[in-house]
């Protein structure tokens, strides 16, 4: 039997650490993996994080299953965070998940099961993790043009024509902020006429809000989110506490489905059923550590002004290497750099410029010239602005 399968691709972020890790240059700088680094090149845990799990060793009295579907308390938290206070709780079906991937692929397995011949709309580019799961899922799907790689900003007016084409019923997968792997992201009046497609059209939109907080703030990353979540009548949103809680390996996610109030209780024993075939319990302890964190108002605060100094300190880094590159091109093409927001921005060079960064200065980022913005430091930020020049960019 095992003969018989096949060499699967490698993952070209998870190759290219390992090219990273086998690097001897003590130079190397490491702008590829998709996670937070401080000026050091840690990933630290927060101390709202740290504190909230000392409670939780002190309180908790068992390891006994969670509920199948996740913990009431952590959705209503969550929930609060992501659609503010006042969410329509009756209509509000929740599912937690094995992260934000989970509950991306949670979110298409009912897209598939509520409607087998809807078509999954993606921006191009996306995440490659979402092509990757929908082509595994064998689920249809197809793209609308996003970037502009001359501007490298959101090719709106393309945008809106392509996803002219969606039907009712389809799903058009949306980047809630911080668009991985540009760093381009919608105005609110853009949202708004998405919206309006949306309902014009009967499709239904599904947000993956991977990075709350990470661009202008935890509300205003929340705001086209919400705008979309008060407008439609069905609406998917996948969120992520891996970045803005700093728990990656704790794996804590949460699918949101949002509908009619005749049909919340069919869902959310859809979603568990859901879980069941999956894995049947979701991770615990990092949502319960987030929980603790949302719910405890000292620790709420601790957490959101540290939260507040990641965020600008990313910022501080791209305001300061479009600086570095405007005085080193005598240009002002590489300001989108500052204009872009989260961790990542795709600065619009070759594979071949590329490669030879990391040839020459050992620096690493995707192929198609995704950097992450947290993976530098105030040292290193020249060092990339000159390699990036001497590229011919």
């Amino acid at each position: 039997m095992l003969n018989n399968l096949k060499p699967q691709a490698q993952d070209k972020i998870l190759a290219l650490m390992g090219q990273f890790r086998a690097d001897p240059r003590d130079t190397k700088i490491d702008l590829g993996v998709g996670v937070y680094k401080d000026a050091d090149g840690k990933t630290p845990i927060m101390h709202a994080v740290k504190a909230a799990g000392k409670l939780l060793w002190d309180t908790e009295i068992t390891k006994t299953y969670s509920g199948l579907a996740g913990e009431p308390d952590y959705h209503a938290a969550m929930a609060e965070m992501v659609l503010g206070a006042g969410y329509p709780a009756d209509r509000l079906a929740a599912l937690s998940t094995v992260g934000g991937t989970g509950a991306c692929r949670q979110g298409f397995e009912l897209a598939a099961m509520a409607n087998p011949d809807c078509t999954i709309w993606v921006s191009d580019p996306t995440w490659p993790n979402h092509l990757s799961i929908l082509n595994f899922m064998g689920q249809a799907h197809k793209p609308y043009r996003y970037f502009d790689s001359e501007t490298r900003s959101v090719s709106f007016d393309a945008m809106m024509e392509d996803l002219k084409g969606v039907k009712k019923g389809d799903i058009v997968l949306l980047h809630g902020c911080c668009h991985n792997p540009t760093g381009a992201n919608l105005t609110l009046d853009q949202w708004g006429a998405v919206a309006d497609l949306l309902e014009n059209t009967g499709a239904i939109p599904m947000i993956d809000l991977a990075y709350q907080g990470f661009g202008d703030g935890l509300e205003e990353d929340a705001a086209g989110t919400r705008l979309i979540a008060s407008r439609l009548p069905e609406v998917l949103i996948a969120a992520s506490c891996s970045k803005n809680f700093g728990i990656y390996r704790e794996r804590a996610g949460v699918l949101f489905v949002l509908g009619d109030v005749a049909t919340r209780d069919l869902t959310q024993s859809t979603l568990a059923y859901l879980n069941r075939q999956n894995y049947s319990f979701p991770p615990f302890h990092g949502q319960a550590l987030v929980t603790k964190v949302l719910t405890d108002p000292t620790l709420r605060a601790q957490w959101q002004a540290e939260l507040e100094d990641v965020r600008l300190g990313m910022l501080g880094l791209r305001e300061q290497l479009a600086a570095e590159l405007r005085q080193l091109s005598n240009s002002d093409r590489f300001d989108f750099i500052a204009e872009h927001r989260g961790m990542f921005s795709r600065i619009g060079c070759s594979p071949e410029a590329v490669e030879k960064m990391r040839v020459d200065n050992g620096i690493y980022m995707v192929g198609d010239s995704r950097l992450n913005i947290a993976g530098l430091n105030p040292t290193t930020v020249p060092i990339l602005a000159k390699a990036i020049i001497d590229a011919g960019v």
